[in-house]
């Protein structure tokens, strides 16, 4: 089976040959991978490696704003950003927060948000096609409520709006969701087949607990994402939600909204075990994701990825349904390269 068919099959529950395995990696990793395989190009690594690539393909914003002082970059929500050096890898954080000071709805209005008009959903089909080229599967766009109004409010001001200022909560994000929805629909009706699966993006628990109470989700969020899901299903494409950390009490609203796939699985949290999440939600749920990238994938023996591999197989794929195998977001730098192979070598042998 191709790639795309594989990952297909999983998503339909169909019977495969063997399980997909993704990679999700740092830039500092892809380079050491391209070292390691003598390749340049990031398809062809992939390629090589035998990774059934899910390949992120999101249109981009045409306009250029201004890059503010102190800034490295900024996003097309006006967010400007600067790049930190931690470890042996560059991130991007947030230098400012563009409404971190609004107290009024008012405010929103007068706010340049992003112009559907200006995204290149022609280039968006093209990399989707680069992607099939090589067999593989396609998720995109990544969209987002609380990500993005963090983002542009701060997580401090954020939390507290969902508390104190409901009103303007939801004023912003009515806008966040409704520039969302045009660039969604728009890149559905330009990739048509070409894509798989969408990338809902809201990270919603803590590494000890959840970010907020149940009911403020579902007031506020829960029907957003169901929106989104009916939008998506409507075109024939599978929904993913993105969550790290302790995330299972939203798991069956998820449920109820429409999600298909759930990813990162962060299973070292509270209520995300393993045993307990295929139990619970794995007949109504693909898993993506699982295998632990905080200790064992950076600083475990080869022997010990192999063990955690095989342990998300045998829970999160049981049968060889359901699960696609990757690690628990992106592979960070100094991640030993033979321990990212006896992941992928792992379920190539499953």
């Amino acid at each position: 089976m191709k790639p795309f068919e594989r990952v297909r099959a999983v998503l339909e529950r169909r019977d495969v040959d063997r399980l997909p395995v993704d990679l999700w990696c740092v830039p500092e990793v892809l380079d050491t991978l391209r070292t390691h395989t003598g390749l340049d190009d990031e398809m062809a690594v992939y390629d090589a490696l035998g990774v059934d690539k899910i390949y992120s393909v999101s249109p981009e914003y045409t306009h250029e704003l201004p890059i503010p002082a102190g800034a490295d970059s900024i996003s097309y929500w006006g967010v400007p950003n600067r790049n930190v050096t931690s470890g042996k890898a560059t991130y991007s954080e947030v230098a400012s927060y563009p409404l971190g000071d609004f107290d009024s709805i008012d405010q929103l209005d007068a706010y340049p948000w992003p112009d559907p008009d200006l995204f290149d959903y022609a280039g968006a089909q093209r990399m989707a096609d680069q992607a099939r080229s090589w067999g593989f599967a396609t998720v995109g766009p990544w969209i987002s409520h609380f990500e993005i109004y963090c983002q542009m409010r701060g997580l401090e001001n954020s939390l507290m709006d969902t508390l104190a200022d409901e009103d303007f909560l939801d004023a912003a994000l009515d806008r966040i969701e409704a520039v969302q929805t045009t660039v969604l629909r728009r890149h559905l009706t330009a990739l048509g087949d070409r894509c798989d699966l969408v990338f809902i993006s809201d990270d919603m628990g803590t590494q000890t607990g959840q970010l907020m109470r149940l009911e403020t989700w579902e007031t506020h969020f829960k029907p957003r994402v169901a929106r989104w899901c009916e939008l998506i299903h409507s075109f024939g494409v599978k929904a993913m939600y993105h969550s790290d950390g302790a995330c299972s009490y939203i798991i069956p609203g998820l449920i109820e909204a429409g999600v298909d796939i759930l990813n990162p699985i962060q299973h070292v949290c509270p209520g995300m075990e393993l045993e307990s999440l295929s139990n619970r939600f794995g007949d109504d749920l693909i898993f993506y994701g699982g295998v632990e990238n905080q200790h064992v994938l950076p600083f475990g023996s080869p022997q010990d990825v192999v063990a955690e591999t095989r342990r998300c197989l045998e829970t999160l794929g049981r049968g060889k349904h359901g699960y696609i195998a990757c690690s628990c977001h992106n592979v960070q730098a100094g991640t030993p390269v033979e321990n990212i192979l006896a992941m992928i070598q792992t379920v190539h042998d499953s």
